[in-house]
């Protein structure tokens, strides 16, 4: 089995270059869906911080790999030879899905801090920092969304970072760069994913 992992930084585009993946065939396979999950089998709703608090809470349980282990199944499950899995935040989990892998490649996908909040200010899931102006617990400030969303963002960072997203995205084989058009990225991702030997992009496929 080979599978290609996506890491990068909240709102870089993982999941834009899964789609692209998906759309050329090839199966997919989310990593945090497994956390989105657990939050629905606790009744939790998936903001941000509940899902984070789950996500410290599975790792602080099984080990940094925890994530990756159970993702293993579902891409086991798929039954295909060429599985893409996004959302890579550890080198643990890199590490865990090169030792099971026959192949194992880990993209990095980047963009800027400020097309990343654009970005993520657009998407509209319910994780993604918040657009509504809140006050300072310890001031009278009125906080503008920009400023909320910018707050959140560096917030997850900070958790992704200590669960070792920096030493993944140091491990990464290639970087994919997004800070240009859409359809830049995509023949990007569509190029990457030709390098790496999948069937599903060849040089005379006419999506590319």
């Amino acid at each position: 089995m080979k599978i290609i992992g996506f890491v990068g930084l909240p709102g870089s585009g993982k999941g834009e270059a899964s789609k692209i993946a998906r759309h050329h065939g090839l199966a997919v396979v989310v990593m945090g869906d497994i956390i989105r999950e657990e939050a629905a089998r606790q009744n939790l709703e998936p903001t941000d911080q509940n899902l984070g608090r789950i996500g410290n809470a599975l790792r602080e349980k099984d080990g940094p790999d925890a994530i990756a282990r159970r993702t293993l199944d579902r891409v086991m499950a798929t039954g295909k030879d060429v599985v893409v899995v996004d959302g890579l935040r550890s080198k643990a989990e890199a590490d865990f899905f090169r030792a099971q892998a026959e192949e194992f490649h880990l993209v990095e996908v980047y963009a800027p801090a400020e097309a990343r909040l654009k970005w993520l200010a657009t998407r509209g899931r319910p994780d993604d920092p918040g657009s509504s102006t809140r006050s300072d617990s310890n001031t009278d400030i009125i906080r503008s969304p920009q400023d909320c969303r910018a707050a959140a963002l560096k917030e997850r960072e900070s958790r992704e970072m200590g669960w070792g997203m920096y030493e993944a995205i140091d491990a990464a084989d290639m970087s994919l760069r997004n800070d240009r058009s859409l359809d830049d990225f995509r023949k990007n991702v569509e190029k990457v994913l030709g390098l790496l030997g999948t069937d599903a992009v060849s040089s005379d496929d006419p999506k590319t």
